[in-house]
C-alpha cells in the first residue's frame, strides 16, 4: 500500500461524514476502494491498464468535433455585449482564427485558444497534436506564434498522474519544435479529459485574414481531409492501424512551413481547417471576403481510408452539425454521393492551411512545400466574383489519396451496437412502453396472461392495440414487482442504447421515488457488459435529466 497513513486520515474522515470526502455524491468506502482496493481520496491510481488508459474511449466526442457546432454557437454569440475599443483590429465579430490587438510599432498582438477531447489514445501524441492544433490558428495569420499558456481538465481521481504528464509533455515538445516557450497553464479535474493551449504571437498589421480572397486567387489546402471520419472509426473499432498512425503524423505535423512560404508568395487570406470543416471555414472565407469559390472534388487530398469510412456510413455526428450551417449557398455540379460528400463537412483536427493567393504563384507554393515533405498539399480550387452560390463542387471521382485504401473493419468488431429502436418512436413512448412501434428488445419473464395474436392482415390499429395489451401485460406486476421491471427496463435501454426508452424510463423510476443511487447500480449492470460506449451513453442521458 502507498500510502498507508494518508489512506487512514482520508478514510476515517469521509466516514465520519458518510460521503468521499473528493466526491461528496459516494459514500465512502467508494467502489474503487472495494473493487480495486485502491482509495482516491488518499492519492491512489489505478494503473494505466486496459481500456481506462485508451483516452478515446473516455470522450462523448473526440478532436475538434467535440466544440460547440457552428449553428448553437451562433446563437449563443448573439445574446453576448460588444464592447467596442479602438485598437481591437481583429475580434468576435470577424469570425476570424485569432484576435488582432494593436501594440505600439509595427507588430500586432495575436493570440487564440483552443481546447478539445483526445482524438488518439497514446497521451503523447495526444499533446502534440493539441498544440500543433492551437499554434496553427497563429500561422493562418501570418503570424509568429511567441509563448503558449497549457490547459489541460483531466479526471486526476480516476486515470494515474502519467498520462496526465505524457499529455503535457508531448504538447511540450511540439511547441519547442515551433520555438514556443510554455510558460504557464491551468488544470482543473474534469469527467472527461480536455487539453489544450493559450498561444499569443506577433503580426504585421491586422495579419493574414480570411477576409481577402480576391477574383482570380488559387485556393490550395495543404493537408489532406478525413481525420475526423477515422478517429471516429477508431473509437468505435473500426479503423486501421495504420490509418490512425497516419493521421496522428498529419495532425502532429506543424502548418509552420506552409505559413512562412504564403507570406513569400504574397497570399491574400488563409484560414486552418479545423472543427468547422472545409466547406465551413471556406463558407466563412468567401463570406467574409465578398466572393465565390469553386473547387475540384478530384483535387482535395483525402485520407483513403476515410473515403472508405463514409462511403461504408461511418459518419461521426459533427457531419450534420457542419452541414447544417454551411450547406445553404453550397452547389453541387454533378451525380454527388452523400456519403462521399460527408467528407467535406468532416470536423477536421489539425488540420492544413486554406490559401487564397494569386494564381501564377500557386504552382511555385506548392512545389516548394512538397519539396520539404508535405506531399498532400494541392490546388483544389478558385476565388470567382460573387455568384448566386457560395461555393460551386464539381463532382467526380476523388483522385488524390492518401495512404491505403481499406475497407473498414467489420461491424462484428465494433464497440458501438445498433439501437433497439432503428426508427425511434414518438416523445411519448418508446419500444419499452405502451404504444412504442416497437416491441422489446427481448422479455425475459413470460406474461402472466398471453397476449392476443396479431395477423398480418390486421390494420394498423388492431396490431397497435394489440401491442400495447401486450405491454401492459408485461409491465404489469407479477413475480417481479414494478420498480425491478422499471430497474431491467432501464439496464435494458443502455445495454441496446436506446435514447428515448432510457429517458421514459428514467422519468418513471423518479416517478416511483427512486434516487440516482438506485438508478445507478442498475444502470452498471448493463454497463459491465457493454463496456465504456454504454457509459457515455448513460451518463450523457443522466447528466440531461438533472438539469
Amino acid at each position: 500500500m502507498r500510502f498507508p497513513e494518508r489512506r487512514q486520515i482520508v478514510m476515517a474522515r469521509s466516514r465520519a461524514l458518510g460521503h468521499c470526502v473528493c466526491n461528496p455524491a459516494i459514500p465512502c468506502p467508494c467502489e474503487t476502494l472495494l473493487n480495486q482496493d485502491l482509495c482516491p481520496c488518499a492519492g491512489e491510481r489505478p494503473d494505466p491498464t486496459g481500456e481506462a488508459a485508451r483516452l478515446t474511449r473516455r470522450a462523448r466526442k473526440t478532436g475538434c468535433a467535440s466544440k460547440i457546432g457552428r449553428a448553437d454557437l451562433q446563437r449563443v454569440l448573439e445574446r453576448l455585449p460588444r464592447y467596442e475599443d479602438p485598437n481591437v483590429l481583429v475580434g468576435v465579430a470577424a469570425g476570424d482564427d485569432a484576435g488582432i490587438y494593436r501594440l505600439e510599432g509595427e507588430y500586432n498582438l495575436a493570440q487564440t485558444v483552443d481546447v478539445f477531447s483526445p482524438v488518439v489514445d497514446d497521451p503523447f501524441d495526444f499533446g502534440r497534436i493539441c498544440a500543433a492544433n492551437s499554434v496553427s490558428d497563429i500561422y493562418a495569420m501570418g503570424g509568429r506564434p511567441l509563448c503558449a499558456l497549457s490547459i489541460i481538465g483531466f479526471p486526476i481521481d480516476e486515470l494515474p498522474h502519467e498520462i496526465m504528464a505524457g499529455i503535457l509533455r508531448g504538447g511540450i515538445e511540439t511547441l519547442r519544435e515551433a520555438g514556443v516557450p510554455v510558460i504557464g497553464g491551468h488544470s482543473l479535474q474534469d469527467d472527461e479529459i480536455k487539453a489544450g493551449f493559450a498561444v499569443s504571437g506577433l503580426v504585421r498589421g491586422t495579419g493574414l485574414t480570411q477576409a481577402g480572397a480576391r477574383p482570380g486567387d488559387a485556393l490550395v489546402l495543404t493537408k489532406a481531409i478525413g481525420t475526423g471520419v477515422i478517429s471516429f472509426a477508431a473509437q468505435i473499432g473500426r479503423a486501421s492501424d495504420d490509418a490512425v498512425a497516419l493521421i496522428t503524423r498529419s495532425m502532429v505535423t506543424l502548418n509552420k512551413d506552409a505559413a512562412e512560404a504564403m507570406l513569400e508568395r504574397g497570399a491574400h487570406a488563409c484560414t486552418d481547417i479545423t472543427g468547422f470543416s472545409l466547406l465551413g471555414h471556406l463558407s466563412q472565407m468567401v463570406l467574409h471576403s465578398g466572393v465565390s469559390a469553386e473547387i475540384e472534388l478530384a483535387k482535395v487530398p483525402l485520407f483513403a481510408e476515410a473515403l472508405a469510412c463514409a462511403r461504408a456510413g461511418i459518419i461521426p455526428g459533427a457531419v450534420e452539425r457542419n452541414r447544417e450551417a454551411f450547406a445553404e449557398g453550397i452547389e453541387i455540379q454533378g451525380a454527388a454521393d452523400e456519403n462521399e460528400l460527408s467528407l467535406f463537412y468532416d470536423a477536421q483536427t489539425s488540420g492544413g492551411l486554406l490559401v487564397a493567393l494569386p494564381e501564377d504563384q500557386a504552382r511555385g507554393y506548392v512545389d516548394s512545400l512538397r519539396a520539404k515533405g508535405h506531399a498532400a498539399v494541392s490546388i483544389i480550387g478558385t476565388i470567382t466574383e460573387k455568384r448566386k452560390y457560395n461555393i460551386l463542387i464539381h463532382w467526380s471521382q476523388p483522385e488524390r489519396l492518401v495512404g491505403g485504401y481499406r475497407e473498414p473493419l467489420p461491424a462484428s468488431s465494433a464497440r458501438e451496437e445498433e439501437p433497439c429502436c432503428a426508427n425511434p418512436p414518438a416523445a411519448a413512448t418508446c419500444c419499452g412502453e405502451p404504444g412504442g412501434e416497437s416491441g422489446p428488445p427481448f422479455v425475459a419473464v413470460p406474461p402472466a396472461t398471453p397476449p392476443p395474436v396479431t395477423k398480418l392482415s390486421e390494420p394498423p390499429g388492431e396490431a397497435a392495440e394489440a401491442f400495447q395489451q401486450f405491454m401492459k401485460t408485461v409491465n404489469a406486476p407479477g413475480q417481479v414487482d414494478a420498480r425491478t421491471k422499471k430497474l431491467l427496463a432501464i439496464a435494458l435501454s443502455i445495454a441496446q442504447k436506446c435514447e428515448p426508452c432510457l429517458k421514459i424510463h428514467l422519468e418513471g423510476a423518479l416517478a416511483l421515488g427512486m434516487d440516482w443511487e438506485t438508478i445507478d447500480e442498475a444502470a452498471w449492470m448493463a454497463i459491465a457488459f457493454r463496456g465504456a460506449p454504454a457509459k457515455m451513453f448513460y451518463e450523457q442521458v443522466k447528466r440531461q435529466k438533472m438539469k
